[in-house]
């Protein structure tokens, strides 16, 4: 990988950890888990995305347990929520929702910044961006034992599916690394902020 795009990856990596280990460490307090169960959430919130990813294109050990700047990221989180969440749940439900949709957006296209140089088909670098984005949270869920959001709730997956192939599209007519990179984000975004804002919803199976 060239510096331009290690430093891309490693940025906006970071930034989705550190958000995602919040949203996990808020879900952790709202079950009311204690000191670990908030860490371990924020952690899984955070990077099982990312190491799922990382296992499947063959980056072993994965970035998150070579790099510890990524552990530290995610554990600073989960402190953050454990210390100050009577705080953070005074934060405005819509506040939460952008900031988890910025969160999914990061890693996206973390996601697939990441198959994309390590040359997989841009077809399985789309599947491996949402898995970074959806994956953490689904791990989440299911320690919660709760069905996984990404299942039942909004346009979630479909976001940063469609956040990944703009930035795909955007890398193969030969736009800037960085341009392809806001352009995949912003789609993934404003598609989650907008889905939230207007109830949209994927169609479902009506039981009979």
């Amino acid at each position: 990988m060239n510096t331009d795009s290690n430093k891309l990856l490693l940025s906006v990596d970071l930034a989705g950890t550190l958000l995602f280990a919040v949203e996990g460490g808020l879900a952790a307090v709202a079950a009311n888990l204690d000191l670990l169960g908030v860490m371990v959430l924020a952690f899984a919130t955070a990077l099982v995305g990312g190491i799922i990813r990382d296992v499947l294109i063959g980056a072993v050990p994965p970035a998150s347990l070579r790099d510890w700047r990524y552990t530290a990221t995610a554990f600073v989180g989960g402190a953050i929520v454990f210390f100050l969440h009577p705080y953070i749940r005074q934060i405005p439900a819509g506040v939460i929702v952008t900031l988890d949709a910025a969160a999914l957006a990061l890693f996206a296209v973390a996601g697939t910044e990441k198959a994309l140089v390590y040359k997989m088909h841009p077809f399985i670098a789309v599947l491996l961006g949402t898995i970074t984005g959806v994956g953490g949270g689904t791990v989440r869920d299911v320690l919660l034992t709760q069905v996984p959001n990404v299942l039942r709730a909004d346009i979630y997956a479909t976001a940063a599916m469609a956040g990944a192939v703009v930035m795909v599209a955007a890398t193969k007519l030969r736009a800037p690394p960085t341009f392809a990179a806001i352009s995949g984000g912003l789609v993934c975004f404003l598609l989650r902020v907008i889905s939230v804002w207007q109830h949209w919803n994927l169609p479902k199976a009506i039981a009979r």
